[in-house]
């Protein structure tokens, strides 16, 4: 399990750095606004280009990657089920399915394919899944959503999303691969130069964050944060093994491999897109927090189990 304790000890430094940040001042008081649009403007869009310029696209056909959706898609509609029930809002409630079920496959998905899985190209389906398809819906949803749009045109409105810059670069770096074309590197190069900062800028921004805030589990937050962490941390694993070994009849190997992944926490990345749309921000920064401190013990229950 050496790479999930690798793996957990990076992001807990810089995470810590940005804290200190924070509790220092060193930043002023716009700090965290500052690195959160450098994430979600600049950074994200050329790491997301890069990644999916290379890619290739047919491990989106894998049946792993099919039970992925599948307890992606289960786990989600429980929480945006329960949330429509009790109100949360359009915005919030696609925050917190979010936050049940789009897995921190890149910072923390990688080491752990590497050390733990002994394949790092295990991981990829799931990122492109994330990628292509479900992060451009949820921010489809948030740019539709979004309080202040009564008054604009239907056909504006629909086409808010294709100016999202994640949305945009996703599908520039889909068009690429698709067309079997390989950037020029004296071109490539600074988007992957940008696109660097942008682990380093969400992880930054989230310790910033961190420091000042109450414990959590307090406020109006409080009950979809906890589905949202039941969900993430058992619900979705739970799910992935029984789609992979009932439905599928997947190998034990292959089970495995896709119930780690099903248990990764939530992704750093979705504290920036709460913040970007400034709704269910608490609720994604303690879903996040307390997803990953669960994650170290649920993913020593399945290597004991299933490895």
């Amino acid at each position: 399990m050496g790479g999930v304790i690798t793996g957990f000890a990076i992001i807990a430094s810089v995470i810590g750095t940005g804290y200190l940040l924070g509790w220092r001042g060193s930043l002023g008081e716009n700090g965290r606004e500052v690195l959160t649009k450098l994430a979600f403007y600049v950074a994200t869009p050329a790491l997301l280009f890069t990644t999916l310029a290379g890619a290739d696209l047919g491990v989106i056909f894998s049946t792993p990657l099919l039970v992925t959706a599948i307890s992606t898609c289960a786990v989600a509609a429980v929480f945006i089920a329960l949330g429509a029930i009790r109100g949360w809002g359009v915005g919030r409630t696609t925050i917190g399915a979010l936050c049940s079920s789009y897995v921190n496959a890149g910072n923390l998905g990688i080491p752990i394919a590497v050390y733990v899985l002994n394949d790092a190209t295990l991981v990829a389906p799931v990122l492109l899944f994330q990628q292509l398809i479900v992060m451009p819906v949820a921010l489809t949803v948030l740019d539709l959503s979004g309080e202040g749009r009564a008054g604009t045109p239907v056909w504006q409105r629909v086409l808010t999303p294709f100016r999202n810059p994640v949305v945009i670069s996703a599908l520039a770096g889909v068009a690429v691969a698709g067309s079997g074309w390989t950037v020029p590197e004296q071109l490539l190069e600074p988007a992957v130069l940008i696109g660097n900062m942008a682990v380093p800028a969400v992880l930054l921004a989230f310790g910033i964050s961190l420091h000042g805030s109450s414990l959590p589990g307090q406020g109006d937050d409080r009950w979809p944060m906890l589905l949202s962490v039941a969900l993430k941390s058992v619900g979705m694993p739970v799910v992935a093994w029984a789609v992979a070994a009932g439905v599928f009849g997947l190998g034990a190997t292959d089970v495995f491999h896709v119930v780690v992944t099903s248990a990764l926490p939530a992704a750093q990345n979705l504290f920036t897109y709460a913040s970007r749309y400034q709704v269910g921000v608490r609720l994604a920064r303690e879903s996040i927090l307390l997803s990953t401190v669960l994650a170290i013990p649920v993913l020593v229950v399945v290597a004991a189990l299933l490895g």
